[in-house]
């Protein structure tokens, strides 16, 4: 089994607009397979490349223009300046959960396994599912199963959780599971598990958060004319890059100079790009896939 399948490896790395020379970042290194093609077009350059996961270490690639950076990409700038780098020619990030990640059953990504409620990418932090399932407040439940996942009937949901809480603690998926099935109908259950899968993985590793604290950070980082290149998977994760692009922040609300050109750092560059017909039959994963790209304005 591979460690992961990359997603619009081609469109993605074309869409960086590659100089031989210059210096990029692979946000989301995972299995590797953007940073390879990006060395691959690189002479004298260098990439950056982020994971927190420390699984992924297994992956670095020789090289001596390569970096890997064993952290959550929201801390961009921090490792460029450690690097001595001021500004980049382009950043790629390819968002989501990794194969890998899925298919490591003890990793507790996937409802396919049974295993210990986890859902860390970086497992050395504290926060894990279990904590979220055991100790969070009816209130902070409600939050993370309607915010993250859209789930109707989230109170219902979590009533049974703080019910079978009080019994014993809920440790494993199937204890998850068990009641979901409780409240769920079995034709809807794959869907709706998934939903609260994601709910659940979203909060541990404050996705949304940190999506959005690298989005502004690349934005700052770039050179202009730099490139920005974003592959989401769900709403959530493509509904900030969107927004970005449009206004320059993540609330859609469009500020206009005295041309009536819109104040922002990104200009939107071209349509959204999604798989082919053929990439998704051989990757069923990328099917949900965006990938939108923004360049530095020479202002921004």
């Amino acid at each position: 089994m591979t460690y992961h399948t990359t997603v619009l490896l081609h469109e993605g790395v074309e869409a960086l607009a590659i100089e031989p020379n210059g210096v990029y970042v692979d946000a989301t290194f995972g299995g590797g397979g953007h940073s390879r093609r990006i060395l691959d077009l690189l002479v004298d350059g260098k990439l950056l490349a982020f994971d927190q996961d420390s699984d992924a270490e297994q992956n670095k690639l020789d090289d001596e223009r390569f970096i890997l950076c064993k952290a959550n990409f929201r801390y961009l700038k921090n490792f460029l300046t450690a690097n001595h780098i001021d500004k980049v020619d382009g950043v790629l990030a390819d968002f989501g959960v990794s194969g890998h990640q899925f298919d490591e059953a003890s990793r507790g990504f996937s409802f396919r396994f049974d295993a210990a409620l986890d859902m860390r990418m970086n497992t050395s932090q504290s926060l894990s599912a279990k904590t979220v399932i055991n100790e969070y407040d009816e209130a902070e439940l409600k939050r993370v199963f309607w915010k993250y996942g859209e789930i109707s009937y989230a109170a219902k949901l979590v009533k049974h959780i703080i019910s079978e809480r009080s019994e014993k603690p809920i440790d494993t998926i199937s204890g998850l599971i068990q009641i979901v099935e409780r409240v769920v109908p079995e034709r809807k259950r794959k869907s709706e598990l998934a939903k609260i899968f994601q709910a659940i993985r979203i909060e541990v590793n404050d996705e949304i958060g940190a999506l959005k604290d690298f989005i502004q950070a690349a934005a700052e980082c770039l050179k202009p004319g730099g490139r920005f290149v974003a592959i989401s998977y769900h709403s959530l994760e493509d509904r900030p890059v969107k927004h970005f692009l449009r206004s320059g922040n993540f609330d859609d609300k469009q500020e206009k100079d005295l041309y009536g050109n819109v104040n922002r750092p990104l200009d939107p560059h071209g349509k959204v790009i999604t798989p082919s017909p053929e990439e998704i039959e051989l990757n069923p994963r990328a099917r949900s896939a965006r990938m939108r790209i923004g360049i530095k304005r020479s202002n921004g």
